[in-house]
């Protein structure tokens, strides 16, 4: 009886240190940040230090693509490890409660399988992938979640304008709550440091959604001052991205007070490109030379800042210019937590060997789709369908600039201004058969 005791409490102390050995993880994921709109992305105009600092830790995308160029397929691609239609949801999800469209309640999220490796898991901020019990964050993997369902809010009432009778949308756990006059991503700080409080001594997994640079553009007083000089509607977009800047500062140091930054895995993403949509002003993001904003399969509606920072583990300081896309970080976190089988039905693929070995690209391809339009990506080869570019015309955004195919060289157009399908048919043909093949596959 004695030596079954001893046994079991040596299994026990194993699976605890085991379980401390692991990593924590904290994916950020920021909603409508410009491809190139950081400081350590040469935006020249911009007060980024914590997400430099951030960036300089560890390794830095230059070729980083989005699941989407829309918000809720973005974040099904990013939290199930698969393209958006495969994953079930390549449109936006409805803000409406009670709706049916959403993430489906059986698609296998990121949550869900770090939790069978021994993760405690949170949601904290924007969810916009289902309105209903059944496709809600509880339900989805997340043992804890606080944040709006809808697609955007109001920072300070937290109600819900884009359509139908104003709405508020603040939600712990399933069950409405008030905080009225409190600035959203204040509670969003909030949360995450009473999370990390209370769940140091395990594995945990944060999925920290901040709900900005979205519109409403409503940043701190103080860097509304700072940009005062820039012209508008760079300065409301600017002083939106200092605000959000500062706090991650913020949630960094709540690392360090505990002692956890060296075993945290931190992720930095945006979920898709800028908007030039008229709730914010009709633009104010920043892509330098890449063609397109949210809504369009250009490049500066799916590439987007990504970096990742793991001092124990990942190099510091690097740059990786290899293709990526968001879709990878869920075989790579479950690569670093020492889970096995982590592929299996996963279009995304572990990053590691890039990220420490600087090896190429584990994609042959990348393959974009949305309602009337799809990409696809090989090599310097890109070829689009349908292709429109909102940023291109404001007064008339969904205008298309292009009928059929469009087949481009982004080494020789990094910004997509020629159509040489004319001149390189056989190229556009081989990426339409590997779009074709994918979607039978579906």
């Amino acid at each position: 009886m004695i030596r079954l005791f001893i046994a079991l409490l040596a299994l026990g102390i194993w699976n605890t240190a085991k379980a401390q050995q692991r990593p924590n993880v904290i994916l950020i994921y920021t909603d409508d940040q410009g491809t190139l709109d950081m400081g350590c992305y040469g935006a020249p105009d911009l007060y980024t230090p914590n997400m430099d600092a951030l960036a300089a830790s560890g390794v830095r995308f230059t070729q980083f693509y989005a699941g989407s160029s829309v918000c809720s397929p973005s974040r099904a691609s990013l939290l199930t490890g698969m393209t958006p239609t495969k994953a079930g949801l390549n449109n936006n999800a409805t803000s409406q409660p009670g709706a049916h469209e959403g993430l489906p309640g059986e698609a296998f999220t990121l949550a869900e399988a770090l939790k069978a490796e021994g993760y405690q898991t949170a949601h904290i901020g924007k969810w916009h992938l289902g309105y209903q019990p059944d496709k809600m964050p509880n339900a989805q993997g997340f043992d804890y979640s606080f944040g709006h369902m809808g697609g955007c809010i109001d920072n300070y009432s937290h109600f819900f304008y884009w359509n139908g009778p104003n709405r508020h949308d603040l939600w712990r756990n399933g069950e409405e709550v008030w905080h009225d006059g409190e600035f959203f991503l204040d509670l969003m700080e909030q949360e995450a440091h009473d999370y990390i409080r209370a769940h140091r001594q395990a594995p945990f997994f944060l999925y920290y959604a901040i709900n900005m640079p979205h519109y409403p553009l409503q940043a701190k007083s103080q860097w509304r001052e700072y940009y005062a000089d820039l012209p508008s509607p760079r300065k409301e977009y600017a002083a939106f991205i200092s605000t959000i800047d500062e706090s991650l500062g913020r949630l960094m140091d709540q690392l360090d007070r505990y002692g956890l930054r060296e075993n945290t895995i931190v992720i930095l993403q945006s979920d898709h490109g800028h908007s030039t949509e008229v709730r914010t002003f009709g633009g104010g993001g920043y892509a330098g030379p890449y063609r397109g904003c949210k809504f369009s399969l250009f490049e500066a509606g799916i590439r987007v800042p990504a970096m990742i920072s793991y001092p124990k583990a990942v190099p510091a300081g690097l740059v990786r210019d290899q293709m990526a896309a968001g879709m990878d970080w869920f075989p790579t976190v479950l690569d670093y937590a020492g889970a096995e089988n982590i592929s299996g039905h996963l279009e995304g693929r572990s990053l590691r060997d890039v990220l420490e070995k600087d090896a190429p690209s584990p994609h042959e391809h990348l393959i974009w789709e949305g309602p009337h339009r799809w990409a696809v990506r090989k090599g310097d080869w890109k070829l689009l369908y349908a292709p429109i570019d909102p940023a291109g015309n404001t007064d008339a955004p969904w205008e298309p600039v292009a009928d059929g195919l469009f087949l481009v060289n982004l080494t020789d157009d990094a910004g997509e201004s020629e159509n040489v399908i004319d001149q390189y048919p056989e190229k556009g043909e081989e990426l339409k058969k590997i779009y074709q093949k994918w979607s039978e596959e579906k």
